[in-house]
């Protein structure tokens, strides 16, 4: 990487760790078992997943990460920074250098740094756990982690059993890491959306200033709970806008799965799993005001729909052919379903297995 960079990665690391609350209250020996507790559910949902959805993913799916939320950003900006700064810099020599060091002048490595800190602040308290995509060279290609203060915050929140708790988070990020290891080409896929997103981008400040301008109206729409513009979409180019569509409509399909299967796995697996439901979406939907203009303004309102949307579509496709009609979806590129067939799952079962299915 050159001396041109959009973002001062070790800002934004140091300004989430400074900014991020501490987690809960917990002494040393109860931190480390529920390290201990994270890791073992991990490795028994893994079973409960492989039977339930019948997906062969490698016996080894490599460490599980339980981390705290400095942790959680430091593994997150290293993510980030694997997959944008090639791509940033490859965008910086397809310009002129005067017109990409005019981009560095007029938005800053280290506003930009801090903003992304910021971000990372607010979902580091938040997140249970995910799959990481995105690893530094040498690190793999994929790590299942999950975030131990906050699913102990969130079931001392909840007030529900704590066994069942973390063995129901643990199945659904494990689906996740079911779904990108038994799906060979699933990651790559990913991978090139997400570079092609970002090829897209218009480095001209201009140009970017004036499509803020142009979302400028919608955002204060959000802002006063009339809309749900996020300042990604403010800033999008065309081509992105067709790209994060056929990118929502995967992440809905991957959400939803994992939404599915970690209530689907039964009550003789998770024997409170009704009850969590409930109160964990109850939680979902009791933020203030000021954090759902957040959320709005992030996209994470578009991320909870997909987790709702997502399930829809899973749950609607098996009762019409199964658990084995639905796992053609992870064919091909071409068998995942489109936004629009998120919303109308049949539109997708007449495509992938014709009209007779759907009768």
């Amino acid at each position: 990487m050159t001396g041109r960079t959009l973002v001062d990665w070790n800002l934004a690391a140091a300004t989430a760790r400074r900014v991020v609350p501490p987690g809960p209250p917990v002494d040393f020996a109860g931190a480390a078992a529920v390290v201990t507790d994270l890791r073992a559910l991990a490795e028994e949902a893994d079973a409960h997943v492989r039977e339930f959805t019948g997906l062969d993913a490698p016996r080894d799916g490599g460490v599980v990460a339980v981390v705290d939320r400095p942790g959680w950003v430091a593994a997150n900006v290293a993510g980030f920074r694997s997959i944008i700064e090639p791509v940033t810099e490859e965008l910086l020599q397809r310009r002129r250098a005067g017109a990409a060091d005019s981009l560095v002048s007029a938005v800053g490595s280290r506003v930009t740094g801090v903003q992304l800190g910021m971000v990372l602040a607010y979902l580091a308290s938040r997140v249970l756990g995910q799959y990481e995509l995105f690893l530094p060279p040498g690190e793999g290609n994929g790590r299942l982690t999950l975030v131990a203060p906050n699913v102990l915050a969130a079931e001392r929140m909840l007030g529900v059993d704590p066994h069942d708790f973390r063995l129901w988070v643990c199945l659904h990020e494990v689906t996740h890491r079911t779904q990108f290891t038994a799906v060979p080409w699933l990651r790559e896929h990913v991978q090139n959306e997400v570079t092609a997103f970002l090829l897209a981008s218009d480095l001209d400040p201009s140009a970017v200033a004036a499509r803020l301008r142009d979302g400028l109206g919608a955002i204060v729409d959000t802002i006063r709970g009339k809309g749900e513009a996020s300042l990604l979409d403010a800033v999008q180019t065309p081509e992105q806008r067709a790209i994060l569509d056929r990118m929502t409509g995967l992440m809905s399909l991957v959400e939803g799965h994992g939404e599915y299967v970690m209530d689907g796995v039964g009550p003789e697996v998770v024997p409170s799993v009704v009850e969590i439901r409930r109160r964990f979406d109850r939680r979902r939907h009791a933020s203030g005001p000021v954090e759902r203009v957040i959320r709005r303004l992030l996209g994470i309102e578009m991320k909870m729909r997909q987790y709702a949307d997502g399930e829809r579509f899973v749950r609607a496709v098996i009762e019409r052919v199964g658990m084995a009609g639905f796992n053609r979806v992870w064919t091909s590129p071409n068998t995942l379903p489109s936004r629009a067939e998120i919303a109308d799952p049949q539109a997708w079962v007449r495509r992938v297995h014709g009209a007779a299915a759907t009768g």
